[in-house]
């Protein structure tokens, strides 16, 4: 049987299933064909089988029951916004410009995450063409209310901000619509009284007094006609302490508890200064008041040569349980040496506490634990995947975990042209086009998957046979277009070449420069790429092709932006 995913519908057919895109492939929950004989590649084609990616974080112990492991979401999972429906808990992250966009995941316990959907799923949603991977879509928002879930979110450098909807969290969402405001990282707040509220970042009023000064904006959201309505107004301008010059107010939330309204954002920007914030408020519309405390989350006052340290903490959302606790779900980095990181921003949980009628999600001078004892929630096992998101391991096998499709598959930038065939679980075919990474105006066949701790094994096998000259395929970790590394084979001076080659900035060739190149074996390819904290080795079975690979230009600090390493499979043609 053959299932074929167009944009419009799922139809059946012969043997093996085609995609029009990477994007209803990663959506649909179409039920993929069994395995069988390994296909012979078209002209112009790679087929890559036995596709495997483990990675570990070594040297933890094994928490003690009942406790879990931080982070709860490992890997580029930034920006994390949350929601409680009844006994039900629901998260989304940034994904930028990588498509499908806007992971959901769902829970029951708060540790336990299962990946349900993407809120970006559909090509004619938003448009990432020219996009860094940087870009697009910026800091979602997920609230409840009645029986529609709600994200606000920014599409940076593609029309702004938009509200999707959706009766189940896991979709369909309805496509943007699109809202007359500025500035990023919009939240919606649902008052008791029926009112609710869009709390966003923007430039403040007048000029700016400072690089980095913002300003926190607050206006009405009419729900019936998805409009805003009355006055826009600052209600934080700078951060807690103006006369101090904070950066970077940004993220906002706002909650409402025990008659005050609490507003809380990030502060210090997305890196070793970042924090979070409380301004507290006898009204939605202000006056907000700092607290004395504050912040309360950062890790910019301890010690950076402490070992295994957890840092850049901020960017928080906090959700209250069925049972009155509080839990604050935020992003943090786990740098191998200095701020060196390849794995991007991650998702961590910690509780809350309150103190005199404040928040506090983590004291003044404490390092973020690794461990934690578990909410007090009813313990769940993964409802669709073997592999629970929160451990120091991770493995993903073969294209889809089971017979349903997966989700967790990325594609740079919104799909153009028709490129995936899927034969099995664990087999599937790349059309080389001739859209190649490191051009800004492409939409490569590339398919990845984040890179979930810093030590990480991708392994294929690889039937291809390029074309033309600089025709390539095999593996590719990549930041973003101009940082990245690639193990495959090759045409080159018309020879057929199995290479590693890596780009650190744009000046460097389109394709890289070549580290290491040797004459192609023949048949089907064994390809294993080891990355280990800031090195890389790359291997066809028991030949080491390169070693000693600096893959520190996948770091965010050297690549810049804020994603993390996607590590796939790539394929392209000159013709």
């Amino acid at each position: 049987m053959k299932i074929a995913i167009t944009l419009a519908a799922l139809r059946l057919s012969a043997l093996r299933l085609s995609a029009f895109s990477l994007a209803a492939a990663l959506s649909a929950c179409a039920t993929l064909p069994a395995s069988g004989p390994l296909p012979t590649p078209k002209a112009g084609q790679a087929v890559f089988s036995d596709i495997r990616l483990d990675s570990q974080r070594p040297g933890l112990a094994k928490p003690t029951t009942p406790q879990y492991e931080n982070p709860i979401l490992p890997g580029y999972y930034p920006d994390p916004s949350i929601t409680r429906v009844g006994d039900d808990y629901y998260l989304v992250n940034s994904s930028f410009a990588y498509y499908p966009g806007i992971p959901v995941f769902h829970s029951r316990d708060l540790v336990n995450w299962t990946q349900i959907g993407n809120a970006i799923d559909r090509p004619g949603m938003l448009d990432f063409s020219g996009l860094a991977t940087s870009r697009g879509v910026f800091a979602p928002d997920i609230t409840h209310h009645g029986d529609t879930f709600y994200i606000l979110n920014t599409c940076v450098d593609c029309k702004g901000n938009f509200l999707i909807t959706a009766k189940s969290a896991a979709g369909p969402w309805s496509d943007p619509i699109w809202l007359p405001f500025g500035g990023i990282d919009p939240s919606l707040f649902w008052d008791d009284d029926g009112r609710a509220w869009i709390v966003y970042n923007d430039a403040p009023e007048g000029t700016p007094l400072y690089d980095g000064h913002r300003a926190i904006w607050l206006q009405e959201f009419d729900p019936k006609t998805n409009t805003l309505t009355g006055p826009r107004r600052v209600v934080v301008n700078g951060g807690v302490d103006i006369s101090k010059k904070p950066v970077w107010i940004e993220g906002p939330h706002i909650y409402k508890t025990g008659g005050h309204y609490y507003l809380m954002a990030a502060e210090g920007g997305t890196s070793v200064n970042h924090s979070e914030v409380i301004l507290r408020a006898d009204s939605v519309t202000g006056p907000y008041l700092p607290w004395s405390g504050n912040p309360i989350l950062t890790q910019r006052d301890l010690d950076p040569a402490r070992p295994a340290p957890i840092t850049s903490a901020g960017h928080a959302d906090l959700v209250q349980t069925q049972n009155g606790d509080w839990y604050a779900v935020f992003l943090a980095t786990q740098p191998y040496t200095g701020d060196l990181y390849n794995t991007g921003r991650e998702t961590f949980l910690l509780p809350v506490t309150w103190t005199d009628g404040w928040p506090v999600i983590l004291p003044h001078g404490q390092a973020i634990p690794r461990t934690v004892d578990w909410p007090k929630l009813p313990a769940q096992t993964p409802e669709t995947k073997t592999e629970t998101h929160y451990t120091r391991f991770s493995h993903h096998y073969g294209y889809s975990y089971s017979v349903q499709a997966p989700l967790d598959w990325l594609q740079i930038r919104t799909p153009k042209t028709p490129f995936l065939e899927v034969f099995d679980t664990a087999t599937v075919g790349l059309t080389a086009l001739p859209e190649a990474i490191g051009d800004l105006s492409s939409h490569p066949a590339f398919i990845g998957l984040r890179q979930r701790h810093n030590e990480a094994t991708f392994r294929t096998m690889l039937s291809y046979t390029p074309q033309a000259e600089g025709d390539r395929a095999g593996i590719l970790a990549m930041q973003n277009d101009n940082f990245f590394l690639f193990f495959g084979i090759t045409l080159r001076d018309g020879q057929k070449r199995l290479e590693v080659t890596r780009r650190a900035g744009p000046t460097d060739p389109r394709d890289g420069v070549v580290v290491a190149s040797i004459p192609a074996p023949a048949g089907r390819v064994a390809l294993t790429a080891d990355f280990k904290d800031g090195k890389a080795v790359f291997r066809t079975g028991d030949t080491v092709v390169a070693t000693d690979v600096d893959a520190t230009n996948l770091s965010t600090a050297k690549a810049g932006g804020f994603v993390g390493t996607v590590i796939g499979l790539y394929a392209f043609g000159a013709k």
